[in-house]
């Protein structure tokens, strides 16, 4: 499939403006493009968190949230996040839902690549247990979200800069900070 690395490019309010090899744009000066985040919960509400693969071209061995990735262009994003989904972790997703519709970030990695992404956040639930890509995660845990949450503000540099930004406005944040 000629489109499969490539990802959508988008202007300031977040509409299609184009297109680009995925490989092109992640680099130092990095053009507005899609991309979402999901969130994974198993049936006793636990978080799946993942460790990125030491491989990836950015923040490379650090934590972050259940996967992400960028929608092909034409692909729906519920039907991204399941793609993703099996691909990274192979999991089969259930109650796929749109957390946080408007969700941007800008962000700098050690290297210099930047990440520049319009990024829609999911939530779902994981019908099993994950299983590792090596190619893009090493390792992946069920933990509790007010624990994930404590961890991030003790120390958000073990943590990828979307999740920093992501968790605390997500709903289960809100639940976490009651308990």
């Amino acid at each position: 499939m000629k489109d499969a690395d490539d990802v959508v490019l988008v202007d300031e309010a977040g509409r299609a403006v184009g297109t680009a090899p995925k490989h092109s744009v992640h680099n130092t000066e990095t053009v507005l493009h899609l991309a979402f985040s999901c969130y994974v919960f198993d049936s006793e509400d636990r978080l799946l968190v993942t460790r990125r693969a030491l491989g990836k071209q950015t923040w490379p061995g650090v934590w972050t949230n259940s996967f992400c990735g960028h929608p092909r262009p034409g692909e729906a994003l519920a039907d991204a996040v399941s793609r993703r989904a099996e691909h990274e972790l192979g999991l089969e997703l259930s109650e796929v839902s749109l957390a946080l519709p408007d969700f941007r970030y800008r962000a700098t990695d050690a290297s210099g690549i930047v990440e520049n992404e319009v990024c829609p956040v999911f939530t779902a639930r994981a019908k099993g247990d994950p299983e590792c890509n090596p190619l893009e995660a090493v390792d992946a845990r069920w933990v509790s979200p007010a624990g994930v949450l404590a961890a991030i503000d003790a120390t958000p540099w073990a943590f990828s800069p979307w999740f920093v930004l992501q968790a605390p406005q997500l709903d289960f944040a809100a639940s976490a900070q009651r308990v």
